[in-house]
């Protein structure tokens, strides 16, 4: 049994003594159980102690004819903070009230007889889920209020070597060059340094190069004296002087045109500048990051970027990894983005079907997280329910469950059970070979114990595999 299983509290809840007690015995071995036999005995544990999965009877006394004392306990589990998941216990014929509490927030169902490895896998799961709540309303907490670094979600090695040195940059002054694919957010983490620095009381002034029309795009970044074109009525500060004091973001700056980008050179070189149409040098105190996603030194040598410029921009440079290179971090932003969404649209906080998460996972993600954070958001608004399952994802994220490249050995996959023996025995050496071998983190990303693991080790004779 693993430390994080270890720790996991199943609440039981179901009327007939022998059904508590083989699934007590069921999952014992990996879990803390807890038993009750009508709601109110469940919802006072509920308040009293921490409880991560309930199993819950939904025909429960004193009113066995219906299924209310069962959705009153869906409902209870629903209230906690996270949201405990409840796995509804049913009979062949009580499959319709188990779907009605499905779409009323239940996890999911078996039924009887049970099959053990079933209800510990399908705990197993349920487990995971609220442990990925947790961590998100922990971030949440974090986030509420802060500024900086803090609101940066992911704690993969690809992101937290990238954080290592934004901030030991954020404190000085120095020009930064952001690197990386669209959508990585390159304007959180140039605001992150900013609201780190010590000019995070000035101005942070974005601007983006590309949505700018190319005649406006010297006037805008360094403004304009009256007269100094047709219909300058007035003299305008340009986006350097509103950043005096503060930082300066231009994005996209490998679309800005070689005359912008000499005027460019020469505030680095000397924090002045004239405005069009003006003759008085304007002084400033700037901070400049720029970001792009293309390769400026690709650009120097096909002459459409300056290479001075390029080496004064390029002081401390900094790439962002594509979300595919940071996939551990997939869980976490998949569900900070549908918090966030149904605060938008005043929706509850939403759950995340495990079939979900590893499908985002699997994905390759050319949008990077903005795509991932549109894709929350529609999900969120096209789910009717609080649980967001895969029913409503894009086709192109349904074909995404890597195949093993090995050839098994051989399995008689005829039969039924021969077919199913050969995907478990596939879905091990994958995992295992993904996890270097590691036992726990093989059983973590199959959603199972590890003692189930290694009784499955020990059936399919893997035991070299670690």
């Amino acid at each position: 049994m693993s430390e994080a299983e270890g720790n996991v509290t199943v609440l039981v809840v179901d009327d007939d003594n022998a059904v508590r007690r083989q699934l007590f015995w069921a999952l014992n071995e990996d879990y803390r159980v807890l038993e009750a036999a009508a709601r109110e005995e469940a919802v006072e544990l509920l308040q009293r102690e921490q409880i991560d999965v309930v199993l819950s009877d939904l025909h429960l006394p004193p009113n066995v004819d219906d299924i209310s004392e069962g959705l009153a306990i869906v409902e209870a589990a629903r209230a906690q903070r996270p949201p405990v998941p409840v796995i509804v216990i049913t009979g062949s014929a009580s499959k319709r009230a188990a779907l009605e509490a499905v779409r009323r927030g239940a996890y999911g169902f078996f039924e009887k007889p049970f099959d053990p490895e079933e209800v510990s896998h399908l705990v197993t799961q349920a487990a995971r889920l609220r442990q990925l709540e947790g961590e998100n309303l922990r971030l949440r907490s974090e986030l509420s209020g802060q500024k900086g670094f803090a609101h940066l979600v992911g704690e993969s090695r690809a992101l937290e070597k990238i954080m290592k040195q934004a901030r030991a940059v954020a404190s000085t002054s120095a020009t930064v060059l952001l690197t990386g694919e669209n959508g990585t957010g390159k304007e959180m983490l140039a605001l992150a340094i900013h609201e780190e620095s010590p000019r995070a009381s000035g101005p942070f002034i974005a601007v983006s190069c590309a949505a700018l029309p190319e005649a406006l795009i010297e006037s805008e970044l360094f403004g304009y004296e009256r007269g100094a074109f047709t219909g300058a009525l007035n003299s305008k500060k340009g986006r350097f002087e509103l950043a005096d004091g503060g930082t300066i973001f231009l994005d996209e700056i490998g679309e800005l045109t070689q005359a912008v980008q000499v005027k460019l050179l020469r505030i680095l070189q000397t924090p002045s500048f004239v405005r069009l149409g003006g003759t008085k040098s304007v002084e400033v105190d700037v901070r400049l990051i720029a970001a792009t996603n293309r390769d400026l030194e690709e650009e120097v040598k096909a002459g459409r970027f300056r290479e001075d410029l390029f080496y004064r921009l390029n002081v401390v440079p900094l790439c962002l990894p594509p979300l595919r290179d940071r996939r551990e971090d997939i869980p976490l932003l998949s569900a900070h983005f549908a918090s966030k969404a149904s605060e938008k649209h005043g929706r509850t906080s939403p759950t995340l079907d495990l079939k979900l998460v590893e499908a985002l996972q699997e994905y390759e993600w050319p949008g990077n997280v903005r795509e991932l954070e549109n894709l929350m958001e529609r999900l969120l608004v096209l789910t009717t329910g609080s649980h967001l399952g895969v029913e409503f994802l894009p086709e192109k994220m349904l074909h995404t469950v890597p195949e093993t490249a090995e050839a098994d050995e051989a399995t008689d996959e005829a039969t039924l059970g021969g077919a199913i023996a050969a995907l478990k025995r596939r879905m091990i050496v994958a995992a295992l070979q993904r996890e270097g071998g590691n036992r726990v983190a093989a059983a973590r990303r199959l959603g199972i114990s590890r003692s189930y693991l290694h009784r499955l080790i020990n059936e399919f004779n893997l035991g070299d595999s670690d």
